[in-house]
């Protein structure tokens, strides 16, 4: 039986796009020291009088949102480490497309953890008619 035979390629999508966005949130600056200059410009509303407007909600999100984005991305990519296809190892009439398992869990696969997991993330993008 060869584990590695198979890659889903939504899982594979997802493993991209959860990569993507781990090097964005580490190469994007902290709002944490940024934050706390912004706090004394909130005024009586509740605002930050700039172009946009900021609530303090605003502040305490965009000052935890990089180290919150880059726990989330890795808790990610643990998880589709995890949950990934192998042979199942059955009897099959197709061999090239055998019955495959959840190495973690050995549910059916896509397991239930991989499906609740890809549908956070909404339908896979539609492949382009060039690629």
């Amino acid at each position: 039986m060869n584990d590695d035979l198979y890659e889903d390629p939504i899982r594979q999508r997802l493993r991209e796009h959860l990569e993507a966005m781990l090097v964005r949130a580490d190469k994007a600056a902290s709002w944490r020291e940024e934050t706390g200059r912004l706090r004394g410009l909130v005024n009586h509303d509740g605002f930050v009088p700039i172009r946009t407007r900021l609530s303090t909600e605003d502040l305490d999100f965009l000052a935890d949102a990089r180290d919150d984005l880059l726990t989330f991305t890795e808790l990610g990519l643990r998880l589709l480490d995890l949950h990934q296809p192998r042979d199942a190892g059955g009897i099959t009439s197709d061999h090239a497309h055998p019955i495959l398992r959840c190495r973690s869990c050995m549910w059916r696969w896509p397991c239930p953890t991989f499906r609740a997991f890809s549908d956070s993330f909404g339908p896979p993008p539609a492949l382009s008619e060039s690629a």
